[in-house]
């Protein structure tokens, strides 16, 4: 018989009932260093004093009232990302999902308020991930995503990660009107793209017209040691796409775009009824008011430094179990030699949480702000965790 809850995850037999900092408590009384963070989300670990005080107080005060009204919390909100980054606007959704939804919207529009309807097409990369809505999975286009799920809705032609040749015939087609990409792939595996290809796609977008759609959704927030991981490579998009980490825990996304991709999107072209509401945007911005912080962000490069090397020397010392390390800032994942499924349940006995992802990585996302001396216990963890493993 089918379970009350939709059977869509193989979950692990685990279950926390409370956390602290970058710790969760199972409820057999175990306690978990949590290096997932609910999949890049609990940017400020569990139970983070200046978010509960802001959830609580707003609770206290008003929950919802729709966007048919001015909600100053989310004015608040908006006017923080405008200030610190490339964008002019934003719309608060409840999910990374449902921001590329949006981003695929205002896209389109733009192409179709400016006269050139046939500018349709959105160009993707194979190992990409933009959630699961319909346009979530038509853009990553894998067969895992995708399979028993059509028709698939239409307009989105897949590249090669990598193959700049390729990119560069598909972004002179005349129907094209925006490229989306993760600046550092999650679940295909902790992918970066190089500072240099970010440069050049940004010039082929400046040459070509194309609308530039950054998915910061995983690898923002503060997560790369920057707020937003483009800003490495010193170039700024059209469209980006945000969520997970920017709530905290609390569920929040949010499209930031410039004025000129936005101009399209009048009354009545978009809406929802929860994004942006009175709780999440009490909670972002106290977020916001932290990771922002460019001491904090200091502190997260620095403590990212050290946590890498310690992982290098991890994988030196396990040459037979792992790869390599990739990734940027508190954004990492060991490529593994033996089944990611097998490190991850070792993982598990020695009470550490990892996330897995495409390519046999296991990711590592802890809390930007995690402790030197849980990193410590982390690296313990893991090479314990490795040793218990038998090679290939």
């Amino acid at each position: 018989m089918i379970p009350p809850v939709l059977p869509t995850y193989n979950r692990a037999p685990l279950s926390f009932v409370s956390g602290e900092g970058s710790w969760l408590v199972e409820k057999d009384g175990r306690r978990f260093l949590d290096l997932g963070a609910g999949i890049a989300v609990n940017v400020l670990g569990h139970a983070h004093p200046g978010l509960t005080r802001a959830l609580t107080e707003q609770a206290g005060a008003l929950w919802h009232t729709s966007n048919l009204y001015h909600i100053p919390q989310q004015e608040a909100l908006a006017e923080k990302l405008v200030a610190a980054t490339f964008a002019d606007t934003c719309f608060f959704t409840n999910s990374g999902t449902e921001a590329c939804e949006l981003a695929v919207k205002m896209a389109r529009k733009y192409w179709s308020e400016k006269g050139q309807p046939e500018r349709h097409v959105i160009l993707a990369f194979t190992g990409s991930f933009h959630g699961r809505s319909a346009a979530g999975i038509a853009a990553a286009g894998s067969e895992k995503m995708t399979k028993g799920f059509g028709p698939l809705l239409p307009g989105f032609r897949h590249l090669s990660f990598g193959d700049h040749d390729a990119l560069r015939a598909a972004m002179a087609e005349p129907d094209v009107a925006a490229v989306i990409l993760e600046p550092v792939q999650g679940e295909g595996g902790i992918v970066p793209v190089p500072d240099v290809c970010l440069k050049g796609l940004r010039d082929l977008c400046d040459e070509t017209g194309a609308l530039m759609i950054l998915d910061e959704v995983q690898c923002g927030m503060g997560r790369t040691g920057k707020l937003f991981a483009h800003e490495w490579a010193g170039v700024s998009p059209d469209i980006m796409m945000v969520a997970k980490g920017i709530g905290g825990g609390f569920p929040l996304g949010a499209l930031l775009a410039t004025e000129r991709a936005a101009a399209g999107m009048g009354a009545g072209t978009h809406g929802s009824t929860y994004g942006g509401n009175p709780l999440a945007c009490a909670v972002g911005n106290a977020v916001m008011d932290i990771v922002a912080d460019e001491a904090f962000l200091a502190e997260v490069r620095r403590k990212s430094a050290r946590f890498r090397q310690g992982l290098e020397a991890l994988v030196a010392t396990h040459p037979d179990i792992f790869e390599a390390v990739r990734g940027s800032g508190l954004m990492l994942g060991l490529k593994c030699k033996v089944p990611n499924t097998d490190v991850l349940q070792a993982a598990y006995a020695q009470e550490i949480c990892v996330v897995p992802a495409g390519d046999n990585v296991v990711r590592i996302l802890p809390a930007l702000n995690i402790t030197d001396d849980d990193l410590a216990q982390a690296l313990d963890r893991l090479d314990r965790a490795a040793a218990s493993l038998v090679p290939a």
